[in-house]
């Protein structure tokens, strides 16, 4: 499998890209959500490439190796979209599947919603449709209560002494909220850790949640392209009632809930999550 790495210039910063599979291929772009980084797609990579794609997997602004610019509002859904716009405009003229990941599924149905002649195919795993999540805080308590961590995390400064002085310990225990035993082993958590220790990085990973509120786009808005939206129902921190509301913003969509599986389920079980995944982009 040819796998390179390339920095891409792109919404004035510059952006971290793993590139795999031949290049002429159609494109399949992977986006990553937090506390992860591209390796979070290890999994679905060679899979992918064995499809017949050309993957490409960026570490999101505020991760990895790519800029972390400063400032909360830096990292608003409008600027996280551009970011990935201008990226498919680097690599291909054509349109792309677009798969994404806890937040990276949030930029994905943004991005599906504001920038739709872009996109083939479009795969969420374990993120609710944007409109749907900013509903249900507002309605469901017990969906609150699961989401304290966000609200903690709004806090200035104070997240970001905790979780260094704990030496990432909650950041490791999130990752540990899984079904099967060792999901991440230890090598995989040191390399978590090796990002999270980055220079600014973990100030701008919480900015993604700080940020939420200054979003100003329209997100109550139908996903007409093909979706498929695939769900751990184990989730300890979303709601699996919140995939069957997100189902219903799509004309073209399809629902399929792992009940075995939490939010890790491509960590956990990817070759069923593989399967369910290449079944849909390849029909």
């Amino acid at each position: 499998m040819q796998i390179s790495y390339k920095f891409h210039k792109v919404n004035g910063i510059k952006l971290h890209v793993l590139h795999a599979g031949e290049q002429h291929k159609k494109v399949v772009i992977l986006l990553h959500g937090f506390p992860e980084y591209h390796q979070g797609w290890k999994n679905q990579i060679p899979f992918l490439v064995d499809l017949g794609y050309h993957v490409i997997v960026p570490d999101q602004r505020g991760y990895g190796e790519s800029d972390k610019p400063k400032g909360v509002k830096s990292y608003i859904l409008a600027e996280l979209i551009e970011d990935i716009v201008q990226l498919i405009d680097n690599v291909t003229q054509d349109k792309i599947t677009l798969i994404g990941h806890d937040w990276g599924g949030g930029v994905a149905w943004t991005l599906a919603q504001q920038h739709t002649e872009r996109i083939h195919k479009l795969v969420i795993l374990n993120m609710p449709h944007i409109q749907v999540m900013k509903d249900t805080l507002k309605t469901n308590s017990e969906q609150r209560k699961k989401s304290w961590y966000a609200a903690v995390f709004q806090l200035p400064l104070l997240p970001e002494i905790v979780i260094g002085l704990s030496n990432y310990k909650l950041l490791t225990m999130s990752l540990q909220k899984t079904s099967r035993k060792n999901t991440f082993s230890d090598l995989d958590l040191a390399d978590y850790k090796n990002q999270w220790e980055r220079n600014g990085s973990l100030t701008s990973m919480l900015n993604w949640y700080r940020a939420f509120f200054f979003n100003k786009l329209n997100f109550d808005k139908e996903i007409t392209i093909p979706t498929l939206i695939i769900w751990g129902a184990k989730d300890s921190a979303l709601a699996v009632e919140m995939a069957y509301d997100s189902i219903e913003k799509c004309t073209n969509g399809k629902l399929v809930v792992l009940d075995h599986l939490t939010h890790w389920l491509h960590h956990e079980d990817p070759k069923t999550v593989n399967a369910v995944i290449g079944d849909f982009v390849l029909e």
